[in-house]
């Protein structure tokens, strides 16, 4: 019980620390340039928060991956676009979002409840915290978890995802708290009152 409690206290901080802006803008202007070392950088700087983003979208771990790279080849030919905001997150995960529904539309389904796979925990799957986890993310509606995972995968700032998904700031605030409260139910239950996956 005090492992899961730490769980719902500690568990939605970012992966990685958040890097700076201005250094991700830096990589970005040094990629327009044609630097391989600034691209590699970027990459290991935020192939979490797109992977973690794609899936929150595609719900599919291949997918996924395929607009994880479609959006780092989109990141290489447009870097010379981007213009200084001090949000390049938001850049980068608003071509991830914009990559993942244009596979979606143009696969022309939805992929069937049969076929979704969860967003795996970054953590080992076998353990008990994993598979509450698990548990605990499929309470969420699509919304919830796609505000929860930017937040707890990238650290973006509540104004930055109601920015990328489009949500009004307090649509995103009160989802993110919802979303929030119905994860820590599920995570404090006792383990035998839980559903099986």
């Amino acid at each position: 019980m005090l492992m899961t409690m730490m769980l719902v206290e500690n568990r939605f901080q970012p992966l990685r620390p958040s890097n700076n802006p201005q250094e991700l803008e830096q990589m970005l202007a040094q990629i327009a340039l044609g630097s391989q070392t600034a691209f590699e950088s970027l990459y290991r700087a935020t192939d979490s928060a797109i992977y973690g983003y794609a899936l929150s979208l595609t719900k599919n771990h291949h997918e996924a991956q395929d607009v994880m790279m479609d959006t780092y080849l989109k990141i290489r030919c447009a870097a010379h676009l981007y213009v200084p905001q001090g949000k390049p997150m938001a850049w980068i995960l608003t071509i991830t979002k914009n990559l993942a529904f244009t596979r979606l539309r143009a696969a022309g389904r939805q992929i069937p409840t049969e076929e979704i796979e969860q967003p795996a925990p970054p953590f080992d799957h076998d353990t008990e915290e994993a598979i509450a986890m698990e548990q605990a993310m499929q309470v969420l509606e699509e919304q919830e978890r796609q505000i929860l995972v930017l937040h707890a995968v990238t650290g973006l700032k509540h104004r930055e995802i109601a920015e990328i998904t489009g949500l009004p700031l307090s649509t995103v605030l009160s989802k993110y708290a919802r979303s929030l409260k119905k994860v820590r139910k599920v995570l404090l239950e006792e383990p035998s009152s839980r559903k099986e996956v």
